[in-house]
């Protein structure tokens, strides 16, 4: 398959699974359970909307949602007391697989909510979108539902509209368009198919999860989709349509350091493929600038893309899911 049929046949838009009752009846048909996981860290603002949005109409109107969860990476506000007001199971990560001990960082609490949760499809979403809707969860799970060859689905949000002078262009954000994408056009031309690699919204199955390693810090996408593509191929990944997204910018600086990250796991997983070679052991020291009056600062920040292996490699998770007798 190459991009453009792949564009053509794993690209959809939302709307296109409208009928949740025949959604359901097809989720209960091929006997899948679904889990829903949003990660969070200080998200009191929005969380309590998107348990209520999920609760009210993919689990007590359509159930199509088996398993609502909270993961936590150690909320200093009440994030964990408003998600369990609504309804939803709320975790610590640090309190999930103590044995394999405590890491900061989203992929972390991706990783543990694979130990944790029970369903054949785990779907992700982040805990900052202001203006939430059922179809972030249906929109992406639904491929999964349909289409068995399907693994991983990733959403992305704008759509092309109309201009004056034509079409405006669609992509992904700051970081997508300067980075991944031409990275992606680069080394894995077929991956540039995808409008948007690093959204935070993504729908897999069990079965496929548990056999990816999860950098625990900003790689973890950019990880997923080199190795799912790897080893199930182009044709395994599929992207949703999911018309806007609103949530808040994050600066300049900020996206720099995500950027840091996400180059320390592409380079690290092309070194291993033998696509680069002869590359130094890569730093994990980036430098930014401040300025006080006439003197230029430093700032130095430590940012090491450990990862953690997959989950089926580790023991407490395989006897949990009865896979060694």
């Amino acid at each position: 398959m190459n991009i453009h049929e792949w564009l053509k046949n794993n690209t959809f838009h939302y709307r296109q699974f409208w009928d949740l009752k025949h959604l359901v009846a097809e989720k209960e048909k091929r006997g899948l359970r679904v889990s829903l996981c949003i990660p969070t860290l200080n998200e009191e603002k929005t969380i309590g909307k998107e348990v209520i949005v999920f609760r009210s109409e993919l689990m007590t109107r359509y159930p199509l949602v088996d398993e609502l969860a909270v993961i936590d990476s150690g909320s200093t506000d009440k994030t964990r007391e408003v998600a369990a007001q609504f309804g939803a199971d709320v975790y610590l990560a640090s309190d999930i697989l103590p044995e394999a001990g405590e890491k900061r960082g989203k992929g972390e609490n991706l990783w543990k909510a694979i130990y944790q949760l029970t369903g054949d499809i785990i779907v992700y979403i982040d805990a900052d979108i202001k203006n939430i809707r059922p179809h972030f969860v249906y929109g992406l799970v639904a491929p999964l539902i349909y289409r068995p060859e399907i693994k991983y689905v990733k959403a992305f949000y704008e759509r092309p509209l109309a201009a004056a002078n034509g079409v405006r262009p669609i992509g992904g954000g700051r970081v997508t368009e300067i980075l991944i994408r031409p990275l992606f056009s680069l080394f894995f031309p077929d991956l540039a198919g995808l409008i948007q690699p690093l959204s935070g919204e993504y729908a897999v199955r069990r079965d496929v999860l548990e056999q990816l390693p999860f950098p625990i810090g900003y790689g973890v996408e950019t990880s997923h989709l080199i190795d799912v593509y790897k080893k199930w191929g182009l044709q395994a990944i599929a992207q949703t349509d999911l018309d806007q997204r609103v949530h808040r910018n994050q600066p300049t600086r900020d996206l720099g350091k995500m950027a840091f990250g996400i180059l320390q796991t592409f380079l690290s997983r092309a070194r291993r493929m033998g696509i680069v070679g002869n590359l130094p052991e890569l730093g994990t020291v980036l430098r930014q600038f401040q300025v006080q009056g006439d003197e230029y600062k430093i700032q130095e920040f430590d940012l090491h893309e450990e990862e953690r292996p997959p989950m089926i490699e580790m023991p407490a998770y395989r006897r949990r899911r009865g896979l060694d007798g």
